[in-house]
């Protein structure tokens, strides 16, 4: 069964926020943190995974994630906040 899931990338200044959905979370990231693709993570170094949530099939993680690009930059500290205090880079824990 495939899991799909929603998730937070930060800069190391935590100035700025990414949102994204994908079924090979730790396989995304880390193509992130490479800098692979050419986009707005490579230019603003957003590398660091600080929030994630798992869904059972990609509509509901995509629903997801435009409710979250949605909402204001206040909920999703909140989000973060509620989920790892510290801002942790996660990606070690996947």
């Amino acid at each position: 069964m495939n899991q799909y899931y929603t998730y937070i990338l930060t800069n190391q200044n935590r100035t700025v926020l990414y949102i994204g959905v994908t079924s090979e979370l730790k396989h995304r990231v880390s193509e992130h943190k490479a800098g692979i693709h050419p986009g707005f993570t490579k230019k603003y170094n957003v590398h660091q995974l600080v929030y994630f949530e798992t869904y059972p099939d990609i509509k509901a993680a995509i629903d997801r994630e435009k409710q979250l690009k949605g909402g204001s930059r206040q909920k999703k500290l909140d989000l973060i906040n509620g989920f790892n205090k510290e801002w942790q880079d996660l990606f070690d824990q996947l």
